[in-house]
């Protein structure tokens, strides 16, 4: 029995490291400042993404990209489709991040408003209009939702995702998909292996909220969908009733990594949304892998 439960946790950590290998962040446009504080806790070469929020404008989009490149990682810029007031919008900012070349990689998403701004109506319109190849972009993130959405239905869901990845494969353009943050590892696992029945093969990267104030995760939650029952509260690891602490995504991360199965999910790694602050989940993020042997 000893050696089969160390064998379980040498298999955890090993799962562990492929999970952190290679992990991902948030930051929005009003963070310039806070990646400089973060800038020696977070590994050269990780991915960042920029958001594309309505209180944003291209400058600080582009500050951001720019910022994120100078600091020595991969800016990730995000485009919201219908945000987007026109082609001309688009292309202005495609080529504002190509001027700074941040135009590598670039995450795709419809966004918040309910009716369009402009021309396009989706993350799909998007990617096949062709223009994201003409600044130079190489790798497109598309959004994925383990537990749902809100607004759309569960079969329009799929059916976008599975249309997204059907256009890279066709357009023959690399791709992951970043999934919305939850608290259940359990819903997240039943989605990747839905995803891979149905012969969907890019990567994976799982949202995971760093570590924040309880009020602000549930606020989250709340508007994104996320289910929070006390029972789910528990298992993450903070509790509904209190919310003057904090909670870390520690038993979320070891809960997927116990479960994890290569064949069965496929490539998986971590994207952290940086709801307490970059610097905070940056520095979480070292302290958890130093914690863990198999990551040093």
């Amino acid at each position: 029995m000893a050696a089969r439960g160390e064998n379980n946790e040498s298999l955890m950590q090993s799962a562990l490291n492929v999970l952190l290998s290679d992990f991902s962040l948030e930051m929005t446009g009003k963070d310039v400042g806070k990646l400089a504080e973060a800038r020696h806790t977070i590994p050269q070469s990780t991915r960042i993404h920029v958001t594309f929020l309505e209180n944003e404008d291209l400058r600080m989009r582009i500050d951001a990209a720019r910022a994120v490149r100078q600091s020595g990682f991969v800016p990730v810029p995000h485009i919201s489709a219908r945000r987007l007031r026109s082609q001309a919008m688009l292309e202005e900012f495609l080529a504002a991040l190509a001027a700074e070349d941040a135009t590598e990689n670039v995450f795709v998403v419809a966004g918040d408003p309910a009716t369009p701004l402009g021309p396009y109506e989706d993350a799909l319109a998007v990617i096949r209009s062709g223009l994201l190849q003409q600044y130079g972009v190489h790798t497109i993130g598309v959004s994925g939702y383990p537990e749902g959405h809100p607004a759309i239905a569960d079969a329009t869901l799929w059916a976008a995702l599975e249309g997204k990845a059907a256009t890279l494969a066709g357009l023959g353009l690399p791709g992951s998909v970043i999934t919305q943050f939850g608290f259940d590892v359990d819903p997240v696992l039943k989605w990747i292996e839905a995803v891979r029945e149905r012969g969907i093969v890019l990567p994976i990267r799982v949202g995971v909220p760093g570590p924040a104030g309880v009020r602000r995760l549930l606020s989250y939650a709340a508007r994104f969908g996320v289910g929070t029952s006390a029972g789910i509260a528990r298992k993450y690891g903070f509790s509904i009733t209190n919310l003057m602490g904090t909670a870390g995504p520690d038993r979320f991360i070891r809960a997927l990594a116990e479960a994890y199965d290569p064949i069965r999910h496929g490539e998986v790694k971590l994207h952290f949304y940086t709801f307490g602050g970059l610097k905070a989940t940056s520095e979480w993020i070292a302290e958890f892998r130093q914690r863990e042997p198999a990551c040093q």
